[in-house]
C-alpha cells in the first residue's frame, strides 16, 4: 500500500529539513541556484538577478486549482501556489503576466507557510509549486515552518524543467512528486523562443536526477498521485521532430512508466505573435500525431487515459 505519510516529515523530524533551508539560504548571497549562475546578491529587496527576485519569494496567486492533471486535481483541488517571475524567457508564456509582468506580492517564509496551511485545511489534496525554480530557498524556509506547524499534504514541484543538479539535491527528500515540462529538444529553438542554449542539456539531466529521487509515479486507490514524476509536453506547432525525440528519451532514458502529459492547448501568448513559426494555434492533427508518437516510443502511461 502507498504511504499517504509526505517524505519531507522524515526530514523534519531528523533537523535535515531546518539545516537544508538555512543553508539554502546562505546560497542567496552569491546565487547560483539555477543554471543562469547570475552570482546576484539576492538578499537585497530588488537584486539585479535573472529572476528579478530577492530575500521574499514573490507570489502572484494561491488558491485550490481544478484545471491541473486528474491526479492532482482529484475532487477539491491541487493547493496551487504561483510564483512571481521565472529563470527562464519563453515568449509564448500562457502565464506572461505573472512570469513576465507582474512581480507578485512578497512573502515571508512564515507567510509562505501560513498559505500552504490554508490550502491544507480548504481539502486540497497537495501542494503545488509552480515556477518553483528561482526559490528553493525560501521554499525550504516556509516548508520548515508549515511543517513543524501541521503540513501533511504532498508536494508538487511544478517546474519549466530549467533547474540545476546541486539545487535538486537540496529538494531530495523534500519533495513527493516531480513535474517538470520539457519544452525543446533543439538547443537553436531553447535559444530563440527561451533565451536558454542550454535548455535541452539542462532539462535531460534534471528529468533523471528527478526520477532517480522519486521514481515512476504512484497513484492512490482514489487515482490520486503520491509521489513519483509525471512530465508535461506542450506540442508546439511545427515541432513534432522536437516531441519525437523528447518522448524517445522518456521512454529509453528515463523509464517507458514514466507518465506523459501531451498538453494540446498551445495558443500564440505572451510575444508568440513576433515569431512566425509559433504564431498559430496548434492543429489538432499535430496533437493526435503527437499521441501516436508517445505510443510507438513506448510509453505506456498517458495522463488522461
Amino acid at each position: 500500500m502507498t504511504s499517504t505519510r509526505p517524505s519531507y516529515l522524515r526530514l523534519l523530524e531528523s533537523g535535515e529539513l531546518g539545516r537544508r533551508a538555512r543553508e539554502a539560504t546562505n546560497l542567496l548571497a552569491d546565487c547560483t541556484l539555477c543554471p543562469r549562475q547570475c552570482h546576484a546578491d539576492r538578499r537585497q529587496a530588488d537584486p539585479h538577478s535573472y529572476c528579478r527576485t530577492g530575500r521574499a519569494a514573490l507570489v502572484g496567486s494561491a488558491f485550490p486549482h481544478h484545471g491541473e492533471e486528474d491526479c492532482l486535481r482529484g475532487w477539491n483541488g491541487s493547493g496551487t501556489i504561483f510564483f512571481g517571475q521565472c529563470n527562464l524567457r519563453c515568449v509564448f508564456c500562457q502565464n506572461f503576466d505573472i512570469s513576465r509582468q507582474c512581480r507578485g506580492r512578497p512573502v515571508t517564509d512564515e507567510q509562505l507557510a501560513d498559505l500552504m496551511l490554508a490550502l491544507q485545511d480548504q481539502g486540497c489534496h497537495n501542494i503545488n509549486l509552480v515556477t518553483p525554480s528561482h526559490v528553493v530557498p525560501q521554499i525550504l524556509q516556509g516548508l520548515a515552518v508549515a511543517a513543524e506547524r501541521g503540513l501533511r499534504l504532498p508536494l508538487v514541484y511544478n517546474t519549466g524543467g530549467y533547474d540545476r543538479l546541486e539545487t535538486l539535491g537540496w529538494l531530495d527528500g523534500a519533495i513527493d512528486i516531480y513535474m517538470p515540462d520539457f519544452k525543446f529538444w533543439n538547443p537553436a529553438t531553447a535559444r530563440e523562443l527561451a533565451q536558454a542554449a542550454d535548455y535541452p542539456d539542462v532539462a535531460r539531466a534534471a528529468i533523471k536526477e528527478m526520477h532517480r529521487q522519486v521514481g515512476d509515479l504512484i497513484l492512490d486507490r482514489h487515482g490520486l498521485a503520491r509521489r513519483g514524476l509525471l512530465v508535461r509536453h506542450l506540442v508546439m506547432p511545427g515541432g513534432l521532430e522536437e516531441t519525437r525525440q523528447i518522448l524517445r528519451f522518456l521512454a529509453r532514458e528515463v523509464s517507458p512508466e514514466t507518465f506523459i502529459n501531451l498538453m494540446p492547448q498551445y495558443r500564440p501568448a505572451g510575444l508568440a505573435a513576433h515569431y512566425p513559426t509559433i504564431a498559430r494555434p496548434l492543429r489538432q492533427t499535430e496533437f493526435e500525431e503527437a499521441v501516436a508518437m508517445a505510443r510507438q516510443e513506448g510509453l505506456r502511461r498517458r495522463a488522461g487515459e
